[in-house]
């Protein structure tokens, strides 16, 4: 099996003796999605193959963890708001390690 890092194959056709191909993903990643990846074959007599195509789907399986700060009007980190004042809420610092993105945030006033 040879190994090899993603940048490696994303630099253009890759061969190789070996039947399996390791990839690896220390640096780059691949994105979530779908791609799609080739082979071809050849034998000892230099006839190749008709190529085949796989295709890889990248999930994002790891929820996004929400972080929430209260903010003063100035934008000081604040949870001690003046009678009367507005104030911010701050989720901006949630993550998603998934490889997804965060595109909504969903608010609620949990009442006592």
């Amino acid at each position: 099996m040879s190994t090899i890092k993603l940048e490696k194959i994303m630099q253009g056709p890759l061969e190789t003796e070996d039947a399996q191909l390791r990839i690896e993903m220390p640096e780059k990643k691949l994105p979530v999605g779908q791609h799609p990846f080739q082979l071809t074959v050849a034998d000892n007599s230099g006839n190749k193959s008709l190529p085949v195509t796989v295709l890889v789907v990248v999930l994002d399986t790891k929820a996004p963890t929400a972080v929430l700060v209260a903010r003063n009007l100035e934008g000081q980190a604040s949870n001690k708001i003046p009678f009367g004042q507005g104030f911010i809420l701050d989720g901006s610092k949630s993550t998603d390690i998934g490889g997804g993105e965060i595109v909504r945030y969903s608010w609620r006033l949990l009442q006592e």
